[in-house]
């Protein structure tokens, strides 16, 4: 700080000019950081209680049926994202009431698109994990009851992300904060609960934690739409939230908005997903080992959505505006402070490789690989971090077709061929199937940059 503020000239002025766009920032993103991990949360704390009290083909299942989970659940969390910039370009110009239009309007294509995607996991789920060449059929069995659970779950989880997206897109982000902390601590007792059959309960072993999601999920789903309807600073958005509000118009502005965001998350996911699916080929060992290194790498991209999720709300009230200059500057102190987050959780995984595994698993197998693949998750934390701010600031500016594309490119046409053929051509295992991963997070990021330069200089005001 010192060096920031006193030593170096430019470094002074650069962190004068950016200053105030660092706190308003900041102010936004730390409460919704702490609900983005705290959604991670769930699946960490799922992880390490089938590590430490079920066993390491268990751990493998959960990696399994979280990998194909993600893949279904990143596509819904994309179309509820569409609420939050339209609402904050709406609010920065007082239009009020049209924010309850469109809430009544997501909600409806939320609830919708929670119940397609249960019907996606419940009919397809055994058809998929059973032709997916795994090496170890009781990893596949073990798989397929957690992840019918887990596609219930999401119908509550749509309802959730519904209000918490539109009072996120208002700038209220501290109640999802408060709700995701005593979800997660619910969560964490009722799976030790039913895993281990405390009193009186059956074991219910890996299901037990399908089972503890799904309860946490409902109940804050009812806590945040309680929130958001009875809040009395809601109410002057709250006017013409009925449903005689909900009309096509709204509906296909929503999803066009939320579809291609829905698709970003979708391809990058699934690019991980791709990447458990040919691990799985190798090894169990290897695969439990990709899932303690992807969920750390996970818990740590939620906290850079975080910030992704307060450079959309800040780019929407700007781009709503129309003052690009105040845009340009926030979106650039949203790259840094994400830069500065994701530089502290890649020195993280490189210290503490050989210790963090434990926190999921004893097998010194699985801690061997978990801990080469945490060398690589340190890599790759400023790509992850940079592409996913650089996706939140061209969505609220509503630039959404573009950085679809990108996404696809990066993944499926860099990173996962790649991928493959450093893990299993040159028999280089998961690690190789990392440098993948590696490669394609850096393309998307370097892509997302260029995109955002292009449209914020054009829309800038020349230099005097």
């Amino acid at each position: 700080m010192r060096l920031m503020t006193g030593e170096h000239p430019y470094m002074k002025q650069l962190y004068t000019k950016y200053k105030p766009h660092y706190r308003d920032n900041l102010k936004l993103a730390i409460p919704v950081i702490i609900s983005q991990a705290g959604h991670m949360m769930v699946q960490m704390s799922d992880s390490m209680i089938v590590g430490h009290w079920v066993g390491t083909i268990a751990l493998a299942a959960v990696s399994l049926a979280s990998s194909v989970f993600i893949l279904i659940l990143v596509f819904g969390l994309g179309v509820s994202y569409a609420i939050t910039p339209l609402t904050a370009q709406e609010d920065s110009q007082g239009n009020y009431s049209e924010c309850g239009r469109l809430l009544i309007n997501s909600l409806l294509i939320n609830i919708i698109c929670g119940i397609l995607l249960f019907a996606v996991v419940y009919f397809g789920s055994a058809f998929l994990l059973d032709h997916l060449d795994q090496k170890s059929a009781e990893v596949v069995n073990e798989a397929k009851p957690l992840l019918i659970l887990l596609g219930v779950s999401i119908i509550p989880l749509m309802v959730f992300l519904t209000f918490k997206q539109f009072a996120e897109g208002l700038g209220f982000t501290k109640q999802a904060m408060k709700i995701s902390i005593w979800g997660n601590i619910l969560n964490i007792c009722l799976g030790i609960t039913f895993v281990k059959g405390l009193f009186g309960i059956h074991p219910q072993g890996i299901c037990g934690v399908g089972y503890s999601t799904l309860i946490d999920r409902c109940l804050m789903a009812a806590v945040m739409a309680v929130y958001v309807l009875r809040a009395a600073r809601f109410k002057k958005y709250l006017n013409n939230f009925a449903l005689k509000s909900i009309d096509r118009a709204r509906s296909w502005t929503l999803l066009k908005m939320g579809a291609p965001v829905g698709m970003q998350y979708a391809f990058e996911a699934g690019a991980f997903v791709g990447a458990n699916f040919i691990i799985g080929t190798i090894s169990p060992v290897q695969q439990a080992a990709h899932q303690v290194a992807i969920t750390l790498a996970s818990f740590t991209y939620m906290m850079a959505t975080g910030i992704s999720a307060a450079a959309t709300i800040k780019s929407g009230n700007n781009f709503g505006v129309k003052n690009f200059t105040l845009l340009r500057q926030s979106a650039i102190s949203s790259y840094h402070l994400v830069l500065v987050l994701m530089s502290a959780t890649a020195i993280m995984f490189t210290l503490g490789n050989q210790v963090l595994p434990y926190l999921f698993t004893t097998d010194k197998a699985v801690i061997y690989f978990a801990a080469q693949l945490l060398i690589l998750t340190a890599f790759f934390q400023l790509f992850d971090g940079t592409q996913v701010v650089g996706l939140g600031i061209l969505r609220g500016m509503g630039d959404v077709k573009f950085p679809t594309a990108f996404t696809f490119f990066a993944y499926w046409i860099v990173g996962l061929p790649i991928g493959y053929l450093c893990g299993i051509h040159f028999k280089l295992g998961a690690v190789g199937v990392w440098y993948g991963l590696v490669l394609g997070l850096m393309v998307s990021a370097v892509l997302q940059f260029v995109r955002f330069q292009f449209i914020s200089k054009k829309h800038s005001p020349p230099a005097p």
